[in-house]
């Protein structure tokens, strides 16, 4: 068990995925200690309470901007998972400055200061919208991938630490999700729609949760990992949440594409394919192929896109994912 009797530190672990990886690592792996590195006092406060104020748990107040404060943060770290980024489209559209601040400045520092602190493993969340981004968040989370695989190559010396990425879609009830705002928007009988073809990659917030504890334990530092999940049709989510409610289209807002993309063509020529999961390899001169077992090679003209996925959620197991939320 790759995080038993370690120190982890997550950054953004007060969001869904850091509560939720925190709830499973908890119960299930038996870490030394979680640092929690967040900039909110009040959830962390409430996340401490939701916990019992677990002993293993520590609460830090910081920002990734702050070089000098994920330094005093990150020491004495093995693993750090960062999960922290500014998320929402408009949002980021609005205040582009800000978003490279936090999610290209913050990878950056994330990155010097695990350097420095010799840190064993590092993984960052990414996204399905940094693939082929057609708006700012997606161009921050696709910088952040470049500079997290690309680290590698500065690490040097005696020091041992390795940087991967994850990147999935769009995760069922997290913050952001459209689920609430479906949810919301039932109580009214009116449910509003871009584009009635629209399609998306959709999982569970535990789903990813296990599948990044999966992967660092994988990682060789470089790769990018990509999990095989279902689609689903935005209508059919739609008719799972409100049957009853009416349909209103609203066009396709700016920064959002009709379909997602997780693996573009271009990246599979380079990328294998495992039972459950898609790699994309490096192609730098650290990355020693030969180490990699069991996967095979993509077929040429390969994409994984949300409209092309051989599975498909049912209104059925939508019902079922979002009950509860």
């Amino acid at each position: 068990m790759v995080l038993k009797n370690k120190v982890i530190m997550v950054t953004g672990g007060t969001g869904s995925f850091g509560q939720k990886f925190t709830e499973i690592v908890l119960r299930e792996h038996d870490p030394a200690t979680i640092r929690i590195y967040s900039r909110g006092e009040l959830l962390q406060m409430q996340m401490q309470q939701k916990f019992n104020n677990d002993e293993r748990l520590r609460f830090l107040i910081g920002d990734v901007r702050d070089k000098d404060r994920l330094t005093r943060a990150m020491n004495g770290v093995d693993i750090v998972v960062h999960a922290a980024a500014l998320k929402q489209v408009p949002t980021s559209e609005y205040n582009p400055l800000e978003a490279v601040k936090t999610n290209i400045d913050g990878a950056a520092n994330i990155i010097d200061v695990a350097i420095d602190n010799n840190i064993d493993r590092v993984i960052n969340i990414s996204s399905d919208k940094a693939v082929q981004p057609v708006n700012l968040y997606g161009a921050t989370k696709l910088v952040a991938e470049k500079l997290f695989v690309q680290g590698n190559a500065y690490v040097g010396g005696l020091r041992k630490t390795r940087f991967s990425c994850v990147r999935y879609g769009n995760v069922v009830g997290s913050r952001g999700s459209v689920v609430p705002l479906f949810l919301e928007q039932r109580k009214q009988g009116k449910i509003t729609i871009t584009d009635e073809r629209m399609t998306r990659f959709w999982l569970t917030l535990e789903q990813g949760v296990r599948f990044v504890i999966d992967c660092i334990g994988q990682m060789r530092g470089g790769d990018i990992f990509i999990p095989k999940i279902p689609s689903m049709k935005i209508t059919t989510l739609a008719e799972a949440i409100a049957p009853k409610a009416k349909i209103e289209i609203v066009g396709i807002r700016p920064g959002e594409k009709l379909h997602e993309v997780l693996l573009s063509e271009e990246e599979a020529y380079h990328a294998i394919e495992f039972n459950d999961y898609f790699l994309i390899e490096p192609e730098h001169s650290f990355w020693i192929k030969d180490n990699i077992k069991g996967g095979k090679p993509l077929p040429d003209g390969f994409k994984y896109t949300s409209d092309n996925n051989t599975k498909w959620l049912t209104t059925e197991e939508l019902k079922k994912m979002v009950e509860g939320l």
